[in-house]
């Protein structure tokens, strides 16, 4: 836990894990109802990999400003000048928040954005997102559970939801409230100042919580992002579908291999494994220009 604001109430739980010696690691940020470590699927098998990763749960921000400024002192205290961040839905948006935020001296390397979106106004909540911190607790949990599937889910889903629905309960009024304000809070990202950043954009063919037109804005924002669909996965893919979402976070990272930014430890990449990496993302975007 880590303390980086004058505010002492302000704490970031993170989870630092893999090579230290990596400057240039894969941080993840959660969606409104997550912590840290719904992240561990990630965390274990990217480890493995020989790759470093940090989860990260933020504390109570008001604002997107509050974020980036808050999110900034703690990467110098990290001592990590790029990153590599994996937002998921309001961690996507504030990832790409930040990279617009430090545009100027940019923080971010690439962007992994899961069930994203660019605009806070889908939510048509901004007339309200002034009001969350007043509401108990209780709501607060129910307009965020609003948004989780129902009806009949295969096991993992279901498992996926439990899990979810148990690290919401950990969440206090004023964490919730102001995420719930983050989420909805009138606010869009300013695709100019992020052009050139590598982006991937990972989402579900199934139920979300997003809508069609949010994903289809996400597209024409990033033109030349990469995409990466996963035919199922709800809105917490990274729990239900890990082994699909870890192979596309790789393949993502590969671009980097062998430079500065690489997230992985040199030692565990072999000229080989470079080289049917090469092959294969090259196919793969022959694919997809066809």
């Amino acid at each position: 836990q880590i303390i980086v604001d004058d505010d002492d109430s302000k704490v970031w739980s993170l989870y630092d894990a893999g090579p230290r010696s990596i400057r240039c690691p894969l941080i993840f940020l959660p969606p409104v109802s997550g912590t840290a470590d719904v992240f561990f699927q990630q965390i274990l098998a990217l480890t493995g990999w020989g790759y470093r990763v940090i989860a990260l749960q933020y504390p109570v921000y008001w604002d997107h400003l509050e974020f980036c400024d808050g999110f900034r002192k703690l990467l110098d205290h990290l001592q990590l000048d790029k990153v590599h961040l994996f937002g998921a839905s309001l961690g996507g948006f504030l990832a790409q928040k930040f990279a617009e935020y430090t545009h100027k001296s940019p923080r971010v390397q690439s962007l992994i954005l899961c069930n994203a979106f660019s605009d806070t106004s889908i939510f048509n909540q901004t007339w309200t997102a002034n009001s969350f911190w007043l509401m108990p607790a209780f709501m607060l949990k129910k307009i965020v559970l609003g948004n989780f599937a129902s009806g009949p889910l295969d096991p993992e889903m279901a498992d996926g939801i439990d899990f979810m629905v148990d690290r919401l309960e950990s969440l206090g009024q004023s964490e919730l409230a102001s995420r719930l304000t983050l989420n909805c809070q009138n606010s869009y990202v300013e695709p100019h100042k992020i052009r050139d950043i590598p982006v991937t954009i990972m989402d579900v063919f199934d139920q979300s919580a997003l809508s069609t037109e949010a994903k289809e804005e996400m597209y024409k924002l990033y033109p030349n992002g990469r995409r990466a669909h996963l035919k199922t996965g709800g809105n917490f893919p990274y729990l239900c579908r890990s082994a699909e979402v870890n192979l596309y976070i790789q393949i993502h990272l590969l671009q980097f291999h062998g430079t500065r930014y690489a997230a992985i430890d040199p030692s565990m990449v072999s000229a080989e494994e470079l080289e049917v990496q090469r092959i294969t993302l090259h196919s793969s975007s022959e694919q997809e220009e066809q």
